[in-house]
């Protein structure tokens, strides 16, 4: 998993509330276990027409925003179903960070263990980010993860909360694989002095 320290780029306006898992990535591309190639198909049905031509008022359609690596979104992001597709599919278009007011607990979870940061702010603090995120690609927004503060284009800072597990995690790119693996060396003692006290296991 890529280490998250501070990430400035563009930030898309997505001011809808409760956009769910389903809307995310639709449910008929669940069939894939691999984390990559599903960015296609982010919020397929509100992208595309049924012809599979996009929908050029869609955001994400939009000129300046098809480099976003920022989300701002409306209240209760990610809730409905628990697919971990949802954040593969954010993170394989490119989002590294979604801002919102509040989040489903199964998606916001799911985003740490994917690379990605989740931030809950208030709701005066969305309303400026959204506004600035509407100014397109030369409103550079800012996303301090060790300072833990969010800058917008105009410099207007707010700070933000985050579990310092879930931080050292993201900083140092560790999903529960590489945790495990930060236990190699003690696990090996452990297995080998299993070996010598315990042969026939």
């Amino acid at each position: 998993m890529d280490k998250f320290e501070k990430l400035t780029g563009i930030a898309a306006p997505m001011p809808l509330v409760n956009i769910d898992t389903d809307m995310i990535i639709p449910k008929q591309f669940l069939k894939t276990i691999k984390r990559s190639g599903l960015g296609v198909n982010l919020f397929d049905e509100m992208r595309y027409d049924d012809d599979g031509k996009e929908i050029p008022g869609f955001v994400l359609n939009k000129p300046q925003y098809r480099e976003a690596e920022i989300l701002v979104a409306g209240e209760n992001f990610g809730c409905g179903s628990s697919r971990e597709h949802a954040p593969w599919a954010l993170k394989d278009f490119g989002i590294k960070s979604v801002i919102s007011t509040s989040f489903a607990d199964i998606f916001f979870n799911n985003c740490f263990k994917n690379g990605i940061l989740p931030i809950v702010l208030p709701q005066a603090a969305v309303d400026v980010l959204m506004k600035d995120a509407e100014k397109g690609s030369n409103a550079r927004m800012t996303v301090d993860l060790e300072n833990q503060v969010v800058t917008s284009s105009d410099g207007e800072s707010f700070a933000f909360e985050v579990d310092s597990f879930k931080k050292h995690c993201l900083m140092n790119g560790l999903d529960d694989i590489g945790l495990t693996m930060e236990k190699a060396a003690s696990i090996d003692t452990f297995e080998a002095h299993a070996s010598q006290s315990r042969p026939w296991v």
